[in-house]
């Protein structure tokens, strides 16, 4: 479904409905436009489906279509700019323009700053801009930074560089300003984040403060603490003397005793019954002799 706005104020818009739109300065209209060059009911717009038909219901008055004068009727579409009187009308596609970025403007680079948006809307080809140290952005001709988007309001926010630091305040804005995805009346801001206006986002290009930087020491070989010497030495005796008594005080290892019982060799009773056949044979012997 299409919508008819005032081309210089995109939140003032009617939906093109059927039967027909009508336009004038009467009140009794679907939208009233306070124009003196406008007639009460100056002319119409009858809606069938898709079709549009814009047709003169006054015979006095401007009506024109996009520069050209119509005198009856003439078919409308999406981008189409309709004038009656001093007042200029647009046929819009809300699809369409809610993806749809406008060329942006940026006006006077005097007085830049080290502070610069980096766009990250694909339509603005990730554009840079720098800020100066008061920076309007906005919707507006007049804005420092004109960004002809859609519901972004005509003087949207401003950006202030004050001692080196940047800051934003929102201008009372409809659809807000945005600082890493919270909204912000005013705060400061700081490189690396994301600011944005309604639907545009940009990132925040700057110098860094001094708490964000980092000071790398250089690693020098200074003499040991002795304190802590004596403490790592006293720490490292108890160790040294466990490991020593480990070592020193081994674990017995497990040992089976085997006892020989004595042997019984019989040889005592054989000795003595050779002594005494000795002591016979040589009795035996002396008294075959005479000895005896």
């Amino acid at each position: 479904m299409l919508k008819l706005r005032f081309k210089n104020n995109k939140h003032n818009a009617v939906w093109l409905v059927e039967p027909k739109v009508v336009l004038g300065r009467g009140s009794q209209n679907d939208l009233v436009i306070a124009d003196e060059s406008v007639a009460d009911i100056h002319a119409e717009i009858r809606v069938d489906h898709e079709n549009l038909t814009l047709v003169r219901r006054t015979a006095k008055g401007q009506l024109s279509l996009n520069g050209k004068s119509i005198e009856k009727g003439a078919r409308l579409k999406p981008g189409d700019v309709i004038t009656l009187g001093n007042t200029e009308l647009q046929v819009v596609d809300p699809k369409q323009e809610s993806r749809k970025v406008e060329p942006t403007v940026v006006r006077g680079e005097d007085s830049t700053t080290a502070w610069a948006l980096k766009a990250n809307h694909t339509a603005l080809s990730n554009r840079v801009f720098t800020l100066k140290e008061e920076t309007i952005v906005g919707r507006s001709n007049e804005c420092d930074i004109t960004l002809a988007a859609a519901h972004l309001s005509r003087r949207h926010a401003k950006l202030v560089v004050k001692e080196g630091l940047l800051y934003v305040k929102d201008l009372g804005s409809s659809n807000g300003t945005y600082l890493n995805g919270k909204r912000v009346n005013e705060a400061r801001v700081k490189r690396g984040d994301d600011l944005r206006f309604d639907t545009l986002s940009f990132g925040v290009i700057g110098p860094a403060d001094d708490m964000d930087k980092t000071t790398v020491r250089s690693v020098s070989a200074e003499p040991a603490d002795p304190a802590q010497s004596d403490k790592s030495a006293k720490s490292a005796q108890p160790r040294k003397r466990n490991a020593a008594a480990k070592t020193s005080n081994p674990q017995p290892a497990s040992v089976t005793t085997v006892t020989e019982e004595p042997k019984s060799t019989g040889k005592g009773p054989l000795v003595m019954l050779a002594l005494l056949l000795v002591g016979v044979l040589a009795v035996l012997i002396l008294f075959q002799n005479g000895f005896i």
